[in-house]
């Protein structure tokens, strides 16, 4: 079984999508599953993360760009992808970092995230854009 999510983003930061997933696990899934999830792009990730204090999503965000700035921030100076603009080759360091697929055991129906684990696009570029992410129920 297999579906596709379209996550609208509005520049960078964490997207939770747990719900929408969620409810289409309780549909299709069987009793005992291995769910995957895939982005199908190159400047997003996906996580699992707290859900539950939306400082840590602002925490998470603010870390990244710190650690990787722009391409106009001096200490990006030797990038040499910078037609797309100063967010594509840092939001794709970014990609390659974190993870860009997940897997979720599913039992009797239910994802098993802990109390305060949601899944979240983490959307690394500047304008907004509109996400695929691929799931596999097998």
């Amino acid at each position: 079984m297999h579906s596709t999510f379209e996550i609208a983003t509005r520049g960078p930061g964490l997207y939770e999508f747990t719900r929408e997933i969620a409810a289409w696990v309780a549909e299709c899934a069987p009793d005992e599953a291995l769910l995957t999830l895939m982005i199908r792009h190159t400047s997003a990730s996906l996580l699992i993360q707290e859900n539950a204090d939306p400082e840590v999503r602002t925490d998470l965000t603010g870390y990244f760009h710190r650690l990787v700035p722009p391409s106009t921030d001096p200490s990006m100076a030797y990038l040499t992808h910078t037609y797309e603009g100063p967010d594509d080759m840092p939001a794709h360091i970014k990609a390659a970092l974190l993870p860009t697929s997940l897997q979720i055991p599913v039992i009797s129906g239910r994802m098993q995230l802990g109390t305060w684990q949601g899944v979240y696009l983490f959307e690394h570029r500047a304008r907004p854009h509109h996400r695929e992410v691929v799931a596999l129920l097998r």
